[in-house]
């Protein structure tokens, strides 16, 4: 067993309540809903307004030619004719073409809310079964728009409702007759739609928001591996470089002595040793950059599992408030694998430790096992845990309670996207990621599984690579 540990002083926090890593802040939901502001375009709103119109016509045609009942045909087609009048101006005009505001939208499924209504009115209320319909444009609001204009659709929707549940022309009926119903029936009717446009447009509100947001967290993501790989990239062209320009140094180097020996005393000589001094400055710089093993060639491309933990604990090993320890361990006689060297693993791997440096009171063991199945990876602190009611959304998007800058060893504030990054990246590799409090002792454990076969850098044919391995 081999560890690197950094000693130094305890940060006594035991009469410190259990404090949640992770929570819901009050501006959870608001950035999802500002993600999905302004993505409905005019267009699409005139298409269902078509529909809408159609399926109106054809209802009023149905029911004064096929069912031959009577029908307000004025003020019902005056209704529809203002509908279809509306949808060509907006085909017409510039604003067909491009996406709406949040405002705009609002003012034509509002337009629509009415214009139904209207005809409700005319038809017999929410004894029509039609008075259905009134959920579909509250609906397409609480899907697209920003929360203070769905929730003016829906109270719109809900007055409209009641309105006509209250006043309203008589239902058509066969031989010009009415049809008597009772008031607790309307009454009923009007309950009825008013709680299924709530339930349908609070729970398209919520899936949309929960769509936008995971859509955005995904995007930070994709931006946080991005960013990885191009820090790898950059770290190979580096090494690349030195090797390569250490021989023209070298010649600088060789030209310059020699210059400075056969230069007679004076200012050209003196300049000529600083040429000297400052070529060597350079070949050591170059050295110190061709020694990081982050070059593109299959060598540098692995890492022993030894230096894997080593890298993910060096940014912390020399905090002198934490003790931060690493331990590589497996089977005797079996040696430790060797790992590509992935930077979102490496990304998400520091970002859990991060996490943990911030909670701990004394210490952070990170742990590696390795056996022939599988490469197993443990970040474990004395903190005060996780929260019991956080356990179960550990890996969401935008939660977050990390303490703020004044109050982080790191120094950093999060949004709330660090363990989601961190659990994506690393199940994208194919690892089992677990979160879980410690039975006894207490404290946080991340936990990262691999298959064997999914992380480990098989030795090449004809590649001698001494393994590195920690008994």
């Amino acid at each position: 067993m081999t560890s690197i540990p950094a000693p130094g002083t305890a940060d006594p926090t035991a009469g410190e309540p259990a404090r949640a890593r992770l929570g819901s802040p009050a501006t959870d939901g608001q950035q999802g809903r500002d993600a999905a502001a302004g993505r409905l375009r005019t267009r699409t709103l005139i298409l269902l307004r078509w529909l809408a119109i159609a399926g109106q016509t054809a209802a009023l045609l149905a029911v004064g030619f096929g069912l031959r009942f009577p029908v307000p045909w004025l003020p019902c087609l005056v209704l529809i004719g203002v509908a279809a009048a509306l949808n060509l101006a907006l085909t017409l005009s510039p604003a067909g073409r491009r996406t709406a505001t949040s405002a705009e939208a609002t003012a034509q499924l509002a337009f629509d809310i009415i214009q139904l209504s209207g005809l409700l009115f005319l038809t017999g209320g929410v004894v029509n079964p039609f008075c259905l319909l009134l959920i579909a444009p509250v609906t397409v609001g609480a899907a697209t728009l920003p929360a203070r204009y769905a929730l003016g659709l829906w109270i719109l929707a809900v007055i409209a409702g009641l309105t006509v549940a209250t006043v309203s022309l008589p239902m058509p009926w066969a031989g010009g007759e009415t049809l008597p119903l009772p008031a607790i029936y309307r009454a009923g009717c009007a309950l009825a739609l008013t709680v299924g446009v709530s339930f349908t447009a609070g729970y398209a509100f919520r899936a949309a928001s929960e769509s936008a947001r995971m859509e955005l967290a995904l995007h930070v993501t994709e931006t946080v591996l991005a960013r990885e790989q191009r820090l790898s990239a950059l770290g190979a062209l580096a090494a690349a470089a030195a090797h390569e320009l250490g021989t023209p140094l070298a010649t600088i180097s060789v030209v310059a002595r020699e210059l400075a020996r056969e230069t007679p005393e004076g200012p050209l000589r003196e300049d000529a040793w600083l040429l000297v001094e400052q070529a060597q400055r350079c070949r050591d710089i170059l050295k110190r950059l061709a020694e990081t093993p982050d070059t593109g060639d299959a060598l540098h491309e692995r890492m022993s599992l030894l230096q894997f933990v080593r890298e993910v604990v060096e940014p912390y090993a020399g905090r002198v408030e934490i003790r931060v320890e690493a331990v590589v361990t497996g089977p005797a006689g079996m040696a430790a694998p060797d790992l590509w060297r992935r930077p979102e693993v490496l990304h998400a791997m520091t970002s859990i430790v991060e996490n943990a440096f911030d909670f701990a009171r004394s210490e952070i063991l990170v742990t590696a096992r390795f056996d022939a199945q599988a490469v197993v990876i443990e970040v474990r602190d004395d903190g005060p845990g996780f929260s019991p009611e956080v356990l179960a959304r550990l890996g969401e998007p935008y939660v977050t309670s990390r303490p703020g800058a004044e109050g982080s060893r790191t120094g950093h504030v999060g949004m709330g996207l660090g363990f989601f990054i961190a659990k994506t990246l690393l199940e994208r590799t194919g690892a089992r990621v677990e979160f879980r409090n410690g039975r006894r002792a207490g404290g946080a454990t991340v936990t990262a599984r691999w298959p064997r076969s999914r992380i480990e850098a098989q030795v090449a044919e004809g590649l001698e690579v001494g393994a590195q391995s920690a008994t």
